[in-house]
């Protein structure tokens, strides 16, 4: 039995991910961090918390003596490292609390491996975030595209993206880059622009709010679902060697596209609810991100299951649960 340990296991991508290797037969642990409401902090974990409720550590990526407790007592064969401040946005109020969780985190765990047990693998989770709007010629980013981050998260992401790399080839270490492009589902975060769309439409639909507001409507981003992304993850671990690969669907739609097909879903025209408000738009904007497959499909047979307009189905069939 092989054994797994995801940091930030309580997040989107950490409950998906935890749900998946269970299935492939794994012992499971995962890294929280401490919230004063206990309640809420596996929520994401509610059909699964039973098995691994012993499995659940507390320890803060900046704190590399609670991370070296955790990796003692579990000694994994797999580390998946998905703990870090997520929002875009809110890491250009929170700069440096944005840049420690990633990029002191990252460092503290390939020093961790380092010294430890070097024939722990691990996955790095980086952004598309990282390419800013450096764009191929095509319109695609792919893994030789120039990065040119835009916000403090990309510029965090790119530092761990290199740590990563360095480690790789410094120490023969088996350390790995999935460049994941946004993914969703409906157990997004509220804040993110998805999950904020879905549930407006729903509120305005049920009469609990009469508009929406929101940012830049004509970013475009290239959008799959968390669930077909983790079985990405795993695979990438299961490879003979590491190395960095793009995971995206290679469409993008604009947010804009997003409330249409949100609002036509429930039998609304979007354009009579959606505001902008400045309060919502980055610093600075980053426009398109469309991502080139083709490395990873060269190594691996990507099997998803949703596309944009069942993403978003799914999303809004869960929220809905909430107004039955």
């Amino acid at each position: 039995m092989k054994v797994a340990l995801i940091t930030g296991i309580n997040g989107q991508d950490g409950s998906y991910l935890a749900e998946f290797l269970l299935s492939k037969g794994y012992e499971v642990h995962g890294t929280l961090k401490r919230n004063s409401i206990p309640e809420n902090q596996t929520s994401r974990l509610s059909s699964i918390y039973e098995e691994i409720k012993n499995n659940l550590y507390h320890a803060d990526m900046c704190d590399m003596a609670s991370l070296l407790k955790v990796i003692l007592k579990v000694q994994p064969d797999e580390i998946y490292n998905l703990a870090a401040q997520s929002h875009v946005r809110v890491s250009f109020d929170q700069p440096k609390y944005t840049t420690d969780t990633i990029v002191t985190g990252t460092l503290n765990l390939l020093e961790l491996i380092r010294h430890i047990n070097p024939k722990i693998k691990l996955y790095q989770a980086s952004s598309s975030e990282m390419f800013g709007n450096s764009i191929d010629e095509d319109g695609f980013q792919r893994e030789t595209t120039p990065m040119s981050p835009v916000s403090p998260y990309g510029c965090a992401k790119l530092c761990a993206f290199n740590l990563i790399k360095c480690y790789r080839n410094s120490y023969n270490i088996f350390a790995s880059n999935g460049i994941l492009f946004n993914h969703e589902s409906p157990r997004r975060g509220t804040s993110f622009v998805t999950n904020k769309i879905i549930r407006g439409a729903l509120r305005i639909k049920h009469g609990l709010q009469e508009t929406l507001a929101l940012g830049n409507l004509d970013a475009s981003r290239d959008w799959g679902h968390a669930e077909d992304y983790v079985k990405i993850m795993w695979g990438i671990l299961q490879l003979d060697t590491p190395d960095d690969f793009i995971c995206a669907t290679g469409t993008s739609h604009t947010v804009r596209e997003f409330c249409e097909y949100t609002f036509t879903s429930l039998g609304m025209d979007y354009k009579k609810y959606i505001t902008q408000d400045e309060r919502y738009f980055r610093p600075q904007e980053l426009d398109c991100l469309k991502g080139d497959v083709s490395k990873l499909q060269s190594v691996m047979n990507i099997d998803r299951t949703y596309t944009f307009e069942t993403m978003i189905d799914h999303m809004l069939q869960e929220e809905e649960k909430r107004y039955a």
